[in-house]
Formats: C-alpha cells, structure tokens, sequence
C-alpha cells in the first residue's frame, strides 16, 4: 500500500497557483489538495473547459496530481452564526454580497454545490471541508443552553447540507469534513452526534486531522479505530502542548500563534505530540489508501524550510503494511 503524499494549498493561496505546484514539483510532493481560494481553484468555474483544462496542464507540467480538493471557508459560512466581519475576510465577494447573514449563507451553500461539481470534472472523488456551526457559540454553556437549543442547532445543519450532499451524490463525489474547534462535529462524541443528524449518510465522512484532536485530549489514533468507515481524507499536521506550568491554558488566551504563553500550538508534522507511528500503523490496520495531505502550520518556522521537511517525515514513517505477517515464515505448509 503506498499512498500519495499531497501538500494542501490553503496556507499558501497567497502565492500563485502556478508557483505552488512549481514548489511542491521541485520538492518531491506526489500532488496537491487544491484549496477553492486564493487564484487556486475557483468553483464557480466548474464548467469552463479551458479554465478545467489549464489547472490539470499545470500540475501534469510540475509532476503533480490532484485526488482531493478543499473548500474549508466557504463551507464555514453554511452554518454558521453569526456572519460577522471574520467571514468577510475569508470570503469573496461572490459569497459575500451585501453582507447579510441568510444570502451569504445560501451563496456558501451553492458554492460548495459547485464544488462537488468541479470536483468531478478534475477526476476528483473527495472534497475536504468545514461545516461551520450555529452552536458553538454556546461551547462554553453559559448562560445555560438548553437540550433542545443544542438539538435545533443539529437539525440547522441537517437542513442546511442535506441538499449539498444530495449534489454531491449526485456527482459521484464525497465530502470530507474535517473534525475541528468551531464546526458542527469538533470532538469524538460531536461527531458521533452529527453523523446521527444527517442519517450516516455514505457521502459525508470525515477528514482525520490529528492536530486538533490533540490539544483537546482526543486520541487521534484511538478516533481512526472507530470511525474507519468514515475516514475519506487525512491532514498531517502536527500541535505542540505547553499546558504543564500552570499559566498557559486550553482556550490559549486570545494570544497569537507562536505566543510562548499560548497552552499549544500547531507545528511542522514531526515536531509535536502527534503519535504518528502509532496512527500511520492504525491508517494500515484499516486499509486507508487516499492521501496523505500535509497541512503545513508552523507560526514559528518558515514554510519554505518546513514543507519539505514534513514531505520527508511523511515519507519515512508512513510505511506501508507488509503483505503478509512475519509468523507466515515459520509455516512449512
């Protein structure tokens, strides 16, 4: 089993698409999780022949291939609430329009519906992404929150991507969300709950990105163990904790990345708390064979020295199961 290693372009939309997979091509990278933002990939586009044709020219001139792509903010913009001005610094102005809550809603939503549709025109068969959620404002539950505040809130995002997922179906593509702080699904039971919501339906699975199971207590590989169905994407990326002095905390203070008084942060895959021999062994017990993306964040290190570097960690401890066991050598039938 030898899964492609990918690097995800969401943290380096800032640069053009063209210069990305140039970067990633020179450095050994199988192919690229395509981030929609940026100049990137744009899914309003889906059904441009040329504007198709010229992203797939430009990973097959560096090498490259693509088996997943990725719309994390726009999907955060389905659910969420409030729509505030943070929503207005990630979306376009496509998506944004006149700001109010409901239509930037309903164009999120139908931009993830594109996705799912310039996803199968790239030959693509996983989407990876955000939810965004109407509850996680109460995380803290106070003032108290009611059963039935939390229950509407799961049947808001049932409403709200059941018709996305049903584009999705229709396309032949899957979604992959990623468990994360601020979506509906951030946690182990979380998740369970919202697999639940939408009736396990096949289309929606997840996107296992130990980084931020960590920081919170979750056993990442424990979690591949028992959504192994569900597993459609997986991030490499990586969280360092600094809870132990009895100052920096969970929640991490409002302070910025990199902060030595933050409780964690992320970090370059290889250099944090990720157990990741134990979870590449686990990937390998339940037979995932997509990609491996690396998600490149490290406020503290820079990226042109990082994303390399994690390439070549991925690639030592991400080894493949053997064929048979190693007992198998001492039958002699």
């Amino acid at each position: 089993m030898t899964r492609p290693i990918t690097l995800f372009t969401g943290q380096w939309a800032d640069l053009p698409f063209e210069e990305v997979a140039r970067l990633a091509g020179e450095w050994g990278y199988d192919g690229l999780e395509i981030a929609c933002w940026g100049d990137h990939l744009d899914p309003w586009r889906w059904d441009d022949d040329d504007y198709v044709a010229g992203k797939l020219a430009t990973l097959e001139k560096n090498g490259l291939q693509v088996w997943t792509i990725a719309n994390h903010l726009k999907g955060q913009a389905v659910c969420d609430d409030p729509i505030d001005q943070r929503h207005r610094d990630i979306l376009s102005d496509r998506v944004w329009g006149d700001g109010d809550p409901e239509g930037v809603r309903e164009r999120a939503a139908e931009e993830m519906k594109n996705t799912a549709r310039l996803a199968k025109r790239l030959g693509v068969s996983t989407v990876t992404g955000f939810t965004g959620s109407s509850i996680w404002k109460y995380v803290a539950m106070f003032p108290p929150v009611s059963a039935e505040l939390v229950e509407a809130g799961y049947q808001d995002f049932a409403d709200r991507w059941n018709p996305i997922l049903d584009v999705f179906e229709e396309e032949g593509v899957r979604f992959a969300h990623e468990v994360h702080p601020s979506e509906i699904a951030y946690d182990y039971w979380t998740t369970k709950r919202t697999l639940e919501a939408i009736g396990h339906r096949e289309v929606f699975g997840l996107n296992w990105d130990p980084s931020h199971m960590v920081w919170q207590d979750i056993d990442p590989v424990g979690f591949l163990w028992d959504f192994q169905d569900r597993i459609y994407h997986v991030h490499c990326k990586d969280t360092k904790k600094r809870v132990g002095n009895g100052r920096n905390g969970r929640l991490s203070s409002h302070l910025a990345w990199a902060d030595p008084r933050r409780g964690w942060d992320f970090i370059s895959t290889g250099h944090g708390d990720v157990p990741w021999e134990d979870a590449f062994r686990m990937l390998n017990a339940i037979g995932y064979e997509g990609p491996l993306s690396v998600e490149w964040e490290d406020a503290g290190m820079d990226r042109l020295v990082g994303a390399p570097e994690a390439l070549e960690f991925v690639r030592r401890f991400a080894f493949p199961a053997p064929e048979a066991a190693f007992d198998a050598a001492f039958s002699t039938r």
